[in-house]
């Protein structure tokens, strides 16, 4: 598992390149930020955070399987990690940021990505905002 790298990944690359292309501009990897998230944008206060399927635990067809070989030590480790996600997005949200999750299988449609860029990003609004609760 040394060689599974947590920064700088394909899907990563991927994303910060659309972004970019897009004309947004971020940061990458602030560690004053709970989990050190993929990639921030400070002035917009919001959070691109790129995750893959099978580590995080999503529920797409890669996501959902399951390796053969020791897979009570799998399934322990994917549920540590999304349990792990859910408390980061908490405290990032707690703290006034708005996160945004791009999954690894999203990047087969990267029209629709873009869009979905476009619209986290271009909203002004965030979670604290009291108008957005019932």
């Amino acid at each position: 598992m040394s060689l599974v790298k947590s920064r700088d990944t394909k899907p990563e690359l991927v994303v910060r390149r659309l972004v970019h292309s897009m004309g947004y501009r971020f940061r990458l990897h602030r560690t004053d930020l709970p989990g050190k998230p993929d990639i921030v944008f400070p002035g917009r206060k919001a959070i691109v955070m790129v995750n893959g399927c099978f580590w995080h635990g999503h529920d797409c067809k890669r996501g959902a399987r399951q390796p053969k070989a020791n897979s009570e030590y799998w399934k322990a480790k994917v549920s540590r990690n999304v349990s792990r996600d859910a408390r980061v997005v908490e405290a990032l949200n707690l703290a006034g940021w708005r996160v945004l999750t791009v999954w690894e299988c999203d990047l087969t449609d990267l029209a629709s990505l873009r869009g979905k860029l476009h619209q986290f990003l271009e909203r002004t609004t965030t979670r604290s905002d009291p108008t957005l609760q019932p």
